[in-house]
């Protein structure tokens, strides 16, 4: 029997892992939930960064950008979508790309894709929260200690079930929601504090003005603002109604976050200049200061630290689940498919996700750990290309399988998500400065991911290298 027909690969419609032949029992994620799950892994500090930034550098020229990134965010879900319903598994894109194009893709998407940006993207996250309590209470706390204390709680949360990670989820998601909510509206409305007399405003809707700006540019800075909704799909196999409900979270999840950034952005246009947007390390501290007077920084770290709490979270959970799927499949270390008997979560997995990160908070700087981050995050979004790639064969190799959630228009959100993927991989360095340094940055962590996928299939799971399932 060909491995994609086997029950125990995770056919479509087959939604409760197999442990011994006996499903597994688990607690059922509801859709609000998946909802939090989305936007909790979406808005993070970075992406905040980049909406203030990116509308000081192109006014209305960015809004445009916006659309532009929101769509192509959309062409991404639709792809996952597909993908996960047809093989609904922990393992995500390895398991989608090993059916596609074979191991060796599989494991350099899911390590270079989402480990490698979980690792360095939640230490990122985790500075900048140390950095911004240490404006509200200068010498209160020893310098990382707030966020050592963060990654310790969630990660005995996540490894406590999933009950104990979706009320944290909900919570912190709600939380961050109504901050930029608040802020945005706030703003717009200028009922806190009257609005500024500014000599030049962001968002001035001079059509001349945004024609001159370059738009496509700002497409690379707009995207860090969608994506990750993807995160879902590694809990899967805990979602109450996945063939309903893994769509219709990723794409409300996006409608939803337009919203939120359209009145976050309007709103900073009113108080802050674009010299201010695009000068200050930390603009949305500058943003709360300006709207909410002497509670702007308390806001700004209730929002700072609400955004990092709900997408540690969230990488915890989701790439730990990756990483027992790989395991599953034999494409990674076979430990990391150990789960507890008490909680069925994956324990191992979540422990080593917590130990590399700790690592890296303790052995790197803020200046140096960005450089590394937006290096990383090039590998995302050619784990998104490696996507778009699986849906495409998969529909050729195998038209026959059932599919409950089809991509609409195909292949043409897949070709247009491969060309806007691959624009904003050569176009992620927010200054030229660092252009080459990011590029030899990110070469070298692929390169090392490449050269360990080779060894690994070759040498541990001896199969090809571009062999499907």
């Amino acid at each position: 029997m060909n491995k994609v027909d086997s029950p125990k690969s995770g056919m479509a419609g087959d939604y409760s892992p197999l442990v011994d032949g006996k499903a597994r029992k688990r607690s059922r994620l509801g859709f609000i939930t998946m909802i939090s799950i989305c936007i909790g892994l979406v808005i993070v500090q970075g992406s905040m960064l980049s909406a203030l930034q990116g509308v000081g550098i192109g006014g209305a020229a960015f809004v445009a950008a916006v659309i532009i990134a929101f769509i192509l965010s959309l062409f991404n879900a639709m792809t996952f979508s597909e993908l996960s319903l047809m093989f609904p598994h922990a393992g995500t894109l390895g398991t989608y790309t090993e059916k596609a194009i074979g191991h060796f893709p599989a494991i350099l998407a899911v390590y270079a894709g989402y480990v490698v940006v979980g690792v360095l993207g939640i230490p990122a996250e985790m500075f900048l929260v140390d950095a911004i309590l240490n404006e509200l209470l200068p010498g209160l706390f020893p310098s990382m200690l707030i966020p050592f204390v963060i990654l310790i709680a969630l990660t005995i949360t996540n490894v406590l079930g999933t009950d104990v990670f979706a009320k944290a989820q909900n919570f912190f998601a709600f939380i961050l929601v109504c901050a930029l909510i608040t802020i945005g509206l706030t703003a717009v409305t200028g009922i806190a504090e009257p609005y500024p007399v500014l000599e030049n405003s962001a968002l001035t809707w001079d059509l001349e003005k945004a024609l001159s700006v370059d738009t496509i540019g700002l497409i690379s800075l707009a995207m860090w603002m969608f994506v990750g909704v993807e995160f879902v799909c590694p809990m899967i196999n805990e979602v109450k109604k996945p063939e309903r409900d893994i769509p219709r979270a990723m794409i409300l999840s996006l409608c939803i976050m337009l919203g939120i950034y359209t009145f976050f952005i309007w709103g900073a246009s009113k108080y802050l200049t674009p010299e201010t947007l695009t000068g200050t390390p930390i603009p949305y501290l500058d943003y709360a200061n300006a709207v909410f007077g002497k509670a702007g920084l308390l806001f700004a770290t209730v929002m700072a630290i609400a955004a990092t709490c709900s997408t540690v979270n969230t990488v915890l959970a989701s790439v730990s689940r990756m990483l027992q799927g790989m395991a599953e499949n034999g494409q990674s270390f076979p430990q990391l498919k150990i789960t507890s008997k008490r909680f069925g979560t994956p324990w191992v997995a979540i422990v080593f996700m917590s130990l590399m990160v700790s690592i890296f908070m303790m052995t790197m700087s803020i200046d140096f750990i960005i450089v590394l981050v937006i290096s990383a995050s090039t590998s995302w979004l050619l784990a998104y290309i490696i996507a778009h790639v699986d849906v495409i064969v998969l529909r050729i190799r195998y038209p026959e399988l059932p599919r409950p959630y089809k991509s609409p228009f195909f292949p043409v959100p897949q070709f247009l998500g491969i060309i806007g993927m691959g624009y904003v991989a050569f176009n992620n360095s927010p200054t030229p400065e660092l252009t080459q340094q990011i590029y030899i940055t990110a070469g070298s962590i692929l390169l090392v991911i490449s050269i360990i996928a080779v060894l690994w299939v070759k040498l541990y799971m001896k199969k090809g290298l571009f062999t499907p399932e």
